[in-house]
């Protein structure tokens, strides 16, 4: 947690206007918010900076360990800690609604509470190139991918191979998305959020549509933060349960509207990007509900080959061997639960 000498001076730091406020949700992460929390507070930097922290009403303690930081960092540490869910009330993007109105910083860095930072000079170095580039409106990194049971530690999400610049253009149109916690962007950006912001079910897209009308985004190639999959409570456990194909269908429709919502808005500048993303959405979500006959129609060879070679081979196997994919998944499943 650091000295005392080190939280009086961060305490002083924060006591300044911020450079940079940090956005955290989180919701029953009582395993994973202190590790969060460790990470923003260790972070070995030049300015001043916030820690939003917003809870949606976490029935499993989160509030209490947030309050524990707050009381020891009350000049840093800033919660909304609601009583009653907000998300099941239909405020499916909370960091527009409750972070990003609050937030002092020139700079909005995003982390949320189940994932983490590795790297203290994250920061640092993120808001140096923002600062030395103004043209720039976001920058992430690589990322670690970790699942709750530690199983997939060695995998990365990565998108791109080498720092660099990424053109608008990729930033709506990509095959792999962007680490939440490895973004960081300028908080001019999100003070006047357009509708397909607003409806949109996956906060990060819109995010990353509107830096690419205002900007250009850069990409560090260093794993500077884990992303951690398989959570209770995540967005993609949540999506499977009850009828799975009926929220597949939900999620590519409300997609193509944010998508088609962005196209307007931006005077159709980056038109065939955004048809090009809306149509990956829609091939993923055929992908993810076993529609093989369209998964490998030649029409979406392109979104096919971005999968990996692993899915790919799988996909295959299901559609053409079936009996012999059985057979390979429940030698799996067995192999699993004997690891356990």
């Amino acid at each position: 947690m650091g000295s005392e000498s080190d939280r009086t001076h961060m305490a002083g730091k924060a006591e300044k206007e911020p450079l940079v406020s940090i956005c955290c949700l989180t919701y029953n992460h009582r395993p994973y918010i202190s590790k969060a929390l460790d990470g923003f507070l260790k972070q070995k930097v030049s300015f001043p900076y916030e820690v939003l922290v917003y809870d949606d009403a976490s029935t499993d303690g989160t509030a209490d360990i947030v309050r524990s930081y707050q009381k020891r960092y009350p000049h840093i540490i800033k919660p909304i800690l609601q009583t009653e869910n907000q998300y099941s009330r239909g405020i499916t993007n909370p960091s527009g609604a409750f972070n990003f109105p609050r937030a002092r910083g020139k700079y909005i860095a995003m982390c949320e509470g189940d994932d983490y930072w590795t790297d203290v000079e994250k920061l640092q170095t993120q808001v140096d190139y923002m600062e030395r580039h103004p043209d720039c409106s976001l920058c992430f990194h690589s990322a670690r991918i970790l699942t709750v049971d530690g199983s997939r530690s060695d995998k990365r999400m990565r998108p791109y191979r080498k720092e660099r610049v990424v053109l608008p253009e990729e930033i709506i149109d990509k095959s792999c998305g962007y680490p939440t916690a490895s973004m960081v962007f300028r908080t001019k950006m999100v003070k006047s959020l357009p509708s397909y912001y607003t409806k949109c079910p996956v906060g990060d897209t819109p995010l990353q549509l509107m830096a690419a009308a205002s900007g250009y985004g850069y990409y560090l190639d260093k794993d500077m933060s884990v992303y951690r999959v398989g959570g209770a409570s995540s967005w993609t456990a949540e999506g499977k349960r009850g009828d799975y194909e009926a929220r597949q269908k939900k999620y590519r429709e409300d997609m193509r509207q944010t998508y088609k919502a962005f196209d307007r808005a931006t005077d159709r500048r980056f038109h065939q990007a955004a048809k090009s993303a809306a149509r990956r959405i829609w091939f993923l979500t055929k992908v993810n509900t076993r529609h093989y006959d369209a998964v490998l129609s030649r029409k979406y060879r392109r979104y096919f080959r971005e999968l990996t070679g692993r899915t790919r081979f799988y996909i295959c196997l299901e559609a053409r061997l079936p009996q012999i994919y059985k057979g390979l998944a429940v030698i799996a499943e067995r192999t699993r639960r004997q690891r356990k």
